[in-house]
């Protein structure tokens, strides 16, 4: 059993703040339009483990003279890594048995976080967080587990170091202080607007400032020096200041998107000073937040927040494979809610707990009584079963294939690669030679007559289309059926790109206004990646006016909750904007999964002809 340590204190709202910390990611993953800002929870977390941590290590300190960095490691061990080994292993299993298009790169998922090293593995090979269509494993969330662990392996030594050589505690503050700083800065040096912030994101380097203003905070306002007795006005100070920050971090969840630039830029560093003056109210007995933030839901949810954190996306990932979550999004985010709490106790009565206390000394003698152990006794079952889970799960890790697309996905991405060739070469007929119209004209290589059959088109249609310049602005839906478009409107321009937002949109269309390639016809296929509001669109509308007829296509992606808040969202536009006219492709498409790839997002070759016969027909109507 862990020794606590002599005058330690046990802080119950550290529990609050760990449950408003995991509600917030949780609800950032399942309801990402109500809750932009939920990510933020993360450096919540760090702030107060790098205060926990440091306090911990300061009272150690004070009472020995000295840091057992040995038993610090096996403490840390014996609280983290049985429920992570048990998550790799029960979502190694299940991938290997019932959903296979996971075994991909699993191995190195595996591998990197049980090293811990997770985050650099992931930006190694070009992961996104944030690509919340193609990105998505359930292994994403274990970069902040790899985090917050390099950061238990370095800084017993640095506290070490720092106490024998600084020694005075002011001076270990401002030390602390300015590496979280320059951890900060350089968040925002090597941040590139526009651009994935996965890298930054994930980073150790970039994101240690949260860990290290918790620690630097335990110099200053150790916890068991701090007085139960004060003064009426200083109570009122401090739990006006606790409510102003918590109000703030709540708007922060509510509404700090993770694409601003702010973020990055010193936003993510005030997010982590208010986290920090929160544990510190918390903290401080005289203050009235530690009660406050102490009751039997959060205190649960604080307990087992650890595997609650871990199990997520696990849960959500083979959940919404399975299930439709676009169409009644709420009662689907109850019942994930309700399966992580389901997975998270189970863990947290028959691996943590257990475990944390277990004495490994004598790990060779319980597998053995395990083994004799009378064939229907819960000892016996439970070593069955967890054998028989670790050996599937080392099958398929095993067998995992490294960096594989399968046929449906090369079909896929092979007519997308070859349409971005394509659209690249597209421009306006103010710029195109001769030759290149003759090039376009002779690729079609199909007569008005095979053109008007093959896309259901009359041969009026496909005369008026033949001079009618557009301009083509989206992502992969756009470019897996640009050929077919090109080929009805021969001088459309098409700028389509993977992995793109409507939110990401607005400087990319200024770009081609201030090139003279928006023509009066606009057509925009946004929506497939990620959620948008009303004001993100605005943006776009301002770029455009009131000069361009715009046609913005709904989406298609059922397996992804912010299906119907785009298309109620563009529904919406489409009202509000005379010159803006909606594509119903949702609507045209939900009854035939042929037309599409395996991730019914995409249309295939098929679809791509129902997909721009559609387009054409609604553009050309008000022609």
């Amino acid at each position: 059993m862990e020794k606590r340590l002599k005058n330690s204190r046990y802080i119950t709202g550290f529990d609050g703040i760990r449950s408003l910390a995991v509600i917030g990611v949780i609800l950032y993953h399942l309801l990402p339009s109500q809750m932009r800002g939920g990510y933020l929870g993360v450096p919540v977390f760090f702030a107060v483990s790098g205060y926990l941590i440091t306090d911990l290590l300061l009272q150690e300190w004070k009472q020995t003279g000295k840091i057992n960095i040995k038993q610090f490691y096996y403490r840390r061990m014996k609280r983290l890594y049985p429920a992570l080994v048990a998550m790799l292993i029960g979502a190694s299993a299940y991938i290997t048995l019932f959903q296979r298009n996971l075994l991909n790169n699993l191995r190195g998922n595996v591998l990197s976080s049980l090293f811990y090293v997770n985050n650099w593995w992931q930006i190694n090979h070009g992961m996104s967080y944030f690509d919340r269509f193609a990105g998505e494993s359930p292994f994403t969330h274990i970069w902040s587990l790899a985090v917050e662990s390099q950061n238990y392996l370095i800084w017993p030594v640095v506290f070490v170091l720092l106490m024998k050589f600084i020694k005075n505690k002011a001076n270990v503050f401002f030390s602390i202080l300015g590496a979280a700083l320059v951890s900060a800065i350089l968040m925002a040096v090597l941040y590139v607007p526009g651009s994935d912030p996965t890298r930054v994101y994930y980073g150790t380097d970039t994101r240690l400032f949260s860990i290290l203003l918790g620690g630097a905070l335990a110099f200053i306002w150790p916890s068991t020096r701090l007085k139960s007795q004060i003064p009426p006005q200083a109570k009122r100070i401090l739990n006006g200041v606790g409510l102003v920050t918590m109000i703030l971090l709540i708007l922060a969840f509510l509404f700090l998107r993770d694409d601003l630039t702010f973020v990055y830029y010193g936003g993510m560093f005030l997010v982590s000073l208010l986290s920090i003056l929160l544990v510190a109210i918390t903290a401080h007995p005289g203050a009235s937040w530690n009660r406050w933030l102490t009751n039997p839901v959060f205190s649960w949810i604080g307990k087992r927040s650890y595997g609650i954190y871990l199990y997520q996306f696990p849960v959500m990932i083979f959940y919404e494979a399975k299930v439709n979550v676009a169409n009644h999004i709420f009662l689907h985010t109850i019942v994930e809610v309700l399966l992580i709490g389901l997975v998270t106790e189970l863990s947290y009565r028959f691996v943590e707990k257990p475990l944390r206390y277990f004495n490994y000394r004598e790990s060779f003698a319980t597998l053995k009584n395990s083994f004799y152990a009378p064939l229907k006794s819960r000892r016996k079952i439970g070593f069955i079963f967890s054998g028989l889970l670790t050996l599937i799960a080392v099958v398929g890790i095993i067998i995992a294939p490294t960096n594989q697309v399968d046929a449906n996905q090369q079909a896929l991405q092979k007519q997308i690669e070859q349409n971005k060739k394509a659209a690249d070469k597209t421009e306006t007929v103010q710029s195109s030679s001769e030759t290149q119209q003759t090039d376009q004209t002779t690729e079609s290589s199909e007569a008005p007559k095979s053109l008007a059959d093959k896309y259901s088109l009359s041969n009026r249609e496909i005369t008026k289309a033949k001079n009618l310049k557009i301009t083509a602005f989206g992502d992969s839906v756009l470019l897996a059926g640009s050929k077919g478009l090109t080929e009805i409107f021969p001088k459309m321009v098409v700028d389509g790109e993977v992995g793109r937002q409507l939110k990401d949109s607005p400087p990319l269309l200024q770009a081609l206004k201030d090139k003279g390639e928006l023509n009066d016809t606009v057509l925009l296929s946004l929506g497939t990646n990620g959620p948008f509001n009303q004001d993100d669109f605005a943006q776009i509308m301002n770029i455009l006016g009131d000069k361009h007829q715009v046609f913005v296509l709904n989406t298609h992606v059922p397996t992804r909750r912010w299906q119907n808040d785009v298309n109620s969202t563009l529904d919406a536009v489409a009202k509000e904007y005379k010159n803006v006219h909606l594509i119903d492709w949702y609507g045209y498409s939900n009854t035939h999964p042929d037309w599409f790839y395996d991730d019914q997002v995409h249309p295939n070759e098929g679809g791509s002809i129902h997909y721009c016969s559609l387009i054409a027909k609604e553009i050309l109507k008000g022609q």
